[in-house]
């Protein structure tokens, strides 16, 4: 079968992909730049005590600094009443174990915190073979706080705000998509329970004792630290994506 994208000689290719190299270079221009706003936002300072439950035991917010001045943080889906994590953060989190370390030593630390037990979470990670800190929050009102877990009221009310919007999102539709039942299904759950809790990382500084809240993302914000993806993009095809295709690494027909 013949193919029909365009094909070219290397002196064609090469003035096409010297077009996009300037494109290129403006978007890593303006991400640098970005980057540089992210890190003049205003700091908030937090004074709630929150508490979380580790593989060491029970940790205050400062604690997950494990001596570390920055802390980042991803919101990984897993709610009380799911078996498993969400596939698409645990996908997220396939890159995670070989991060950790370099940002270890380059005085960051990163965890994941989730609303289910603990027991739950170390159960998970020895199926899924990670080793990067993994804190609970159970009981704590710090996914609440942080807009990435609701209340089943205010999921009846319409009064969600998530991505710094309330309502307008996928998982806030009814009746739910597709996605987001099957995902839901795979979590052993339905999707209004599925939907309670959603993705995003956070970041926080310690500074003489005190913890402070310096910027947050939601929703697609979240897609420069799924490494897959990135692949994708500079893949020929592309994401090339109909619906959803990806699964837990552990779920893959062998080859």
């Amino acid at each position: 079968m013949t193919t029909k994208h365009s094909i070219g000689t290397r002196e064609e290719w090469l003035a096409a992909r010297l077009d996009l190299l300037e494109a290129e270079k403006a978007l890593t221009r303006q991400s640098d730049e970005l980057a540089r706003q992210r890190q003049a936002l205003p700091w908030v300072r937090i004074d709630k005590a929150y508490r979380f439950e580790t593989d060491e035991g029970s940790a205050s917010l400062a604690d997950l600094f494990r001596g570390r001045s920055q802390l980042l943080v991803y919101h990984f889906m897993f709610g009380p009443d799911y078996t498993a994590g969400c596939p698409s953060c645990s996908a997220v989190a396939d890159g995670f174990n070989g991060s950790v370390v370099h940002l270890a030593n380059h005085d960051v630390a990163m965890t994941a915190v989730s609303r289910a037990p603990l027991a739950k979470l170390q159960a998970y990670k020895r199926r899924m073979g990670w080793t990067f800190p993994w804190a609970s929050s159970a009981g704590s009102d710090f996914n609440f706080d942080i807009n990435v877990s609701f209340t089943e009221q205010q999921q009846r009310e319409g009064s969600v705000e998530y991505n710094f919007q309330r309502g307008g999102h996928a998982m806030d539709a009814t009746p739910a998509p597709a996605p987001v039942v099957e995902f839901a299904a795979a979590c052993g759950t339905d999707a209004p329970t599925y939907s309670l809790d959603r993705p995003g990382m956070s970041a926080f500084v310690l500074e003489d004792g005190v913890v402070y809240h310096t910027y947050s993302t939601y929703g697609r914000g979240v897609d420069a630290l799924w490494g897959m993806y990135q692949w994708l993009d500079r893949a020929p095809k592309g994401r090339n994506e109909t619906g959803v295709w990806w699964r837990r690494h552990d779920e893959y027909e062998k080859h």
